[in-house]
């Protein structure tokens, strides 16, 4: 049995110099890549950027308003904006809320202690 090579071969190292050299891992973290890809989506007659959250990249607690429950941070979940909004606008929605959304109702009721974030 031979050794465990912990190294990269040689083939690998060269694309990985040449990946460092021309600067695009450093450009791709800058766009915000790595925490998934963004499409646009129609809804309601406007243009939504959307976003798919992985569990790990979910490390704060949020509240859908698709139903109003809390998203807790290990969650897969999706990120949803109006193109032309603010970065205030954003929302985070449990996959299922978003992809139901039509079929929710716009008025929630929330009880008078519940928390509001």
């Amino acid at each position: 049995m031979s050794p465990r090579r912990n190294r990269p071969r040689s083939g690998a190292l060269n694309s990985a110099k040449a990946a460092a050299g021309n600067g695009s891992a450093a450009r791709r973290d800058d766009r915000g890549d790595r925490y998934g890809l963004e499409r646009t989506e129609d809804w309601r007659g406007e243009e939504w950027a959307v976003r798919q959250i992985s569990g790990g990249a979910a490390i704060k607690h949020y509240r859908c308003p698709g139903c109003d429950q809390e998203i807790p941070p290990g969650v897969p979940h999706v990120v949803a904006w109006p193109l032309l909004g603010d970065v205030d606008d954003r929302r985070h929605w449990h996959r299922a809320c978003w992809n139901a959304r039509d079929r929710r109702s716009a008025r929630l009721r929330r009880p008078r202690n519940a928390p509001r974030y």
